[in-house]
């Protein structure tokens, strides 16, 4: 089969032939170096900058280690809500649904605690009528869980706040470190400036980098929570009336 190309298409192969050999001879030959990049700016910097750095650095390891924790935990919870909706309320008793559910899980964490509750009415506890013994001990167990699963979400609220000051921080430190400099040279033409502040410049842009991601995912962690903690309040609800329910009759065959 014969191919007829025009003019056009054969500049533009031998044009993109031309670029590719480009390419090839210069990945062949010693790497470019970037004057302006975030190497040289280590390499450049004292160690207000190296030191701004690396907490940025760190700062921005942590949400995401926050970030993914935080969205398998949410995950596992939103798994063992489901789980105790299909096997906690067929069980004959409160203690029969408890032993069903994972250890781990905060619902049987809340029945676990609205049993002990209601073993535990004696001496002066007895003087506290059982609903509100009962509802007071749920309520504690539902904080406990709800102070557990909002862990780790103040950091990333802490981040998403502070980590632009401390780039901003890092960029004046470099411009008064590299105007410092220029003045000592005695030189202030437009290569001598534009590098030093450019590179100054790269630690605001670093702390955006890292504040952005975390304050976009503590407001989808936080919605994802709320929903959770709606699921363990709700469960804590019905529990409460199922424990109640188990008194009255166990009292009644007394």
């Amino acid at each position: 089969m014969k191919f007829d190309l025009s003019i056009k298409q054969r500049q533009a192969l031998l044009g993109l032939g031309l670029l590719l050999s480009a390419g090839l001879a210069q990945a062949q030959g010693e790497p470019s170096s970037n004057p302006y990049g975030v190497a040289t700016l280590w390499a450049q910097s004292d160690i207000v900058q190296r030191s701004v750095l690396a907490i940025l650095v760190s700062m921005s390891a942590g949400s995401w280690f926050i970030l993914i924790r935080k969205l398998f935990e949410q995950t596992r919870v939103g798994k063992q809500n489901r789980e105790a909706d299909e096997k906690f309320w067929q069980a004959k008793t409160v203690r029969e649904g408890a032993e069903v559910l994972a250890k781990n899980s905060p619902f049987r964490y809340l029945a676990e605690a609205g049993l002990a509750s209601t073993a535990k009415h004696v001496a002066l506890e007895k003087h506290i009528g059982l609903h509100e013994w009962v509802t007071l001990s749920i309520e504690r167990a539902i904080e406990k869980v709800q102070g557990t699963q909002q862990r780790g979400l103040a950091f990333l609220a802490a981040v998403s706040s502070t980590a632009p000051f401390v780039g901003l921080f890092g960029t004046v430190w470099g411009i008064h470190h590299a105007l410092t400099a220029i003045g000592v040279a005695g030189q202030a033409s437009i290569d001598k400036v534009a590098g030093p502040v450019g590179e100054a410049l790269i630690m605001t842009a670093i702390g955006l980098a890292v504040a952005v991601p975390a304050l976009l995912g503590y407001n989808w962690l936080a919605r994802r929570n709320k929903a959770a903690i709606d699921a363990v309040q709700s469960f804590g609800d019905d529990l409460h009336s199922a424990l109640l329910a188990q008194a009255t009759v166990a009292a009644s065959a007394h």
